[in-house]
Formats: structure tokens, C-alpha cells, sequence
């Protein structure tokens, strides 16, 4: 059989390289292919340096051309690294994910506040309310959705969509979840450079089948920094919710969260500060409260801020024995709290439907290490 070149560019265009978007002839990957008789060969440049990745990108050229074009083909793949220095190594490309309708960054300004059990238990209730709900566990060095969804041992698995290898999010309790945590062993660190943990959280983003959304929450590491700066510059944000505790070191490094969003070169909507362990009631004394990390602090906080208080949440035993058996607290019914999370959820959709009417939609940030990165509309 005499092979094609327009034949082997119509089959490479069903896969694409670790990462990227596009397919490898739509990107450029693919600089040239020879056809003789028989044979084929495929010039091909990736930006991946490692061994592991120019041995899957080899392996599913010469498949692709056996399925689609001729089984019995003799094939070379000629592999070429290239690092592009068009841009900072870690900014993720800024690309829509079609068919999401909002993404919610969910922060915090220091860790320990309860950043992830808010995002666990807002994704549960959206769920129960009918919405369709995913969550990106973008805490790369701290992944902790597998658990607090009894999915540690999950994996997610390979489907083909449009002809495109695609990871199917891992799910339960209604909510589909990508994690780093799905790819480590339990006493692994991640002790990665920040282009390492951008390039994760790029195949996390573009190289999985996400379907259709009406949330997704985005469980961001505590701080404001890299990989904060990624995502932003990856993704269109609806708009950005801010946990934190009562008490004064914590409120400091939430006031800094809420600042990086609202910086002019960011400009993602605040939708508000959420307080997490504002008061302590004991099960032998329910009428009474007691503030141990001080008294409405975080609600003060958005005040003087002037974003709206989306709620607060007790330091109750039971929501963080919720979260280490793997089934948020959220899903316990006819308890108060349950309505505690279900009148903080209404207040998020609340300020998303009232920041959808009266602002346009965002775009992925531009930052002056960003060279023709285009803007991205939600």
C-alpha cells in the first residue's frame, strides 16, 4: 500500500501532546511528514523534556497511523525538544474549557482556615440543588479532595472524545473531581518548581472531559502566589470567594487575598468572605456560643473591605469528622448544619447571578511575564 501525507495529517489530528489543547498538526508539533511506499516518517516537535513523555508521544503516533491509516505501516518518529521562551515557564495557556459556565476560585490568605471543607461542602450542596458541579483540587502540594470524597483509591480513567484521549473526572456525591492526589501515593511529596506544578495543573484543566458545568470550584493553596498566578492567567474566573477564621493573623492574610484578586492588573469579582470556626457550641450546653478565635472577625473584615458576608460556619467536631471519613457534613440531612451550608451556598449563586447581570464577563489576567497571551472570555 502507497501511504498519504494528507492521509497521516488527518490521523495525527485526533491526539495531542502531553498537555496542549490543540491536536499536533493544529499546534504545530508536527513539522513534517514523508511518505514513502510503505513507510513514513514523522518530524515532530514537543516542549516536555522527559523521557517518559517523548516515549508516549512516539507510541501513540505509530498506533494512530496502524488504526487509522494503514496496520502494517513501517514507521519513524523523529522527536525534537523545544522549550518555547515565548512565555514565563509557568503560565498555563489561556484557553476556555467549553461548556463550563462559572468557575469560583475558592482562597484563602493562610492555610489551616478550612479553605477545602468549604469548597467540599459548597460542591455537595450545589449538587443537591440540581446544579451540575466539579472541583479542580489546584492545592498541588496539599491535594485533599480525594479524601474528604472517599475517593483516595480512585483513578481517573481514559475516554475519547472527538477522537481525542481525554481524562474522565473521578466522581461521587454528584461532583466531579480532578486532583493531583490521583496520581501520588499517600506518602508521597510533591516537591516540585512551580513550571512542574503549572504543567500539572494545565493537563488537570485542558486534558480532561469535564462535560457540561454549571460550578466549577477551583480549591486553591493558601497564599497568593504562583500557582494562584497560573490559574488566573489560564482561566476566565467568575469571581473569587475568600475563607478565613475570626482572628487577626488570619484576617491579615485574608485582607492580601482579597487584594490580589482586585488588583487592576487581576480584576476578578470578589464575591465574598466566608468566616469558618466562628464560635464553638458545646452538644451539653446549645444555647450557648463561645468565640474562641475571636468574635465576627471576617465579617467585619468584608465590611471594611465593602464585599458582601456570605456566612458563617461553626467549629463543630463533626465537620471534620466528616471530611476524614470521605463524605462531607453537607450531606447529613434535617441538621443545622445543613442549613448553615445550604444559606451559604444560596448566597454564593446569589453574588455569582448578581455579578453575571452587572459586570462582563472576565478574562484570563495578563501579566507583563506573559508574552501574547490573549485574553480569554468566559
Amino acid at each position: 500500500m502507497k501511504l498519504n501525507k494528507q492521509d497521516i495529517l488527518k490521523a495525527l489530528e485526533s491526539i495531542s501532546a502531553p498537555g496542549e489543547g490543540q491536536n499536533m498538526v493544529e499546534s504545530g508539533a508536527v513539522t513534517n511528514v514523508v511518505t514513502f511506499a510503505d513507510e513514513v516518517i514523522v518530524d515532530i516537535t514537543i516542549a516536555n523534556p522527559s523521557l517518559q513523555a517523548k516515549k508516549k508521544t512516539e507510541v501513540e503516533i505509530m498506533k494512530t497511523i496502524h488504526d487509522k491509516v494503514y496496520e502494517k505501516a513501517k514507521i519513524k518518529v523523529n522527536i525534537k525538544v523545544e522549550v518555547s521562551t515565548k512565555s514565563a515557564p509557568n503560565v498555563i495557556k489561556g484557553k476556555l474549557i467549553p461548556g463550563i459556565k462559572n468557575i469560583i476560585a475558592v482562597a484563602s490568605g493562610k492555610g489551616g482556615v478550612g479553605k477545602s471543607t468549604v469548597t467540599a461542602n459548597l460542591a455537595v450542596t450545589l449538587a443537591k440543588m440540581g446544579f451540575k458541579v466539579g472541583i479542580l483540587d489546584a492545592d498541588i502540594y496539599g491535594p485533599s479532595m480525594p479524601i474528604m470524597f472517599d475517593v483516595e483509591l480512585e483513578r481517573p480513567l481514559a475516554v475519547n472524545i472527538d477522537g481525542k484521549s481525554k481524562m474522565r473526572p473521578v466522581e461521587n456525591y454528584g461532583v466531579k473531581i480532578l486532583s493531583i492526589g490521583f496520581f501520588t501515593k499517600p506518602d508521597q511529596a510533591v516537591v516540585w518548581r512551580g513550571p512542574m506544578a503549572a504543567k500539572a495543573l494545565n493537563q488537570m484543566i485542558f486534558d480532561a472531559a469535564w462535560g457540561e458545568l454549571d460550578f466549577m470550584l477551583l480549591d486553591l493553596p493558601p497564599g497568593t502566589g504562583d500557582i494562584h498566578l497560573s490559574i488566573m492567567q489560564s482561566l476566565p474566573i467568575t469571581g473569587a470567594v475568600v475563607v478565613s477564621t475570626p482572628q487577626n493573623v488570619a484576617l491579615a492574610d485574608a485582607k492580601k487575598g482579597v487584594a490580589m484578586f482586585q488588583q487592576e492588573s487581576i480584576n476578578v469579582p470578589v464575591l465574598g468572605i466566608i468566616e469558618n470556626m466562628a464560635y464553638f457550641t458545646p452538644d451539653e450546653l446549645p444555647d450557648n456560643k463561645y468565640y474562641i478565635f475571636g468574635k465576627e472577625g471576617a465579617k467585619n473584615l468584608a465590611q471594611d473591605l465593602d464585599v458582601r458576608f456570605l456566612g458563617e460556619l461553626p467549629l463543630v467536631q463533626s465537620i471534620r469528622e466528616a471530611g476524614d471519613v470521605g463524605r462531607p457534613a453537607a450531606l447529613q440531612t434535617a441538621t443545622s448544619l445543613e442549613q448553615a451550608f445550604e444559606k451559604l451556598t444560596q448566597n454564593v449563586v446569589e453574588e455569582v447571578v448578581r455579578r453575571n447581570d452587572n459586570l462582563p464577563p472576565t478574562e484570563a489576567i495578563k501579566i507583563t511575564t506573559m508574552a501574547g497571551c490573549s485574553a480569554v472570555k468566559k
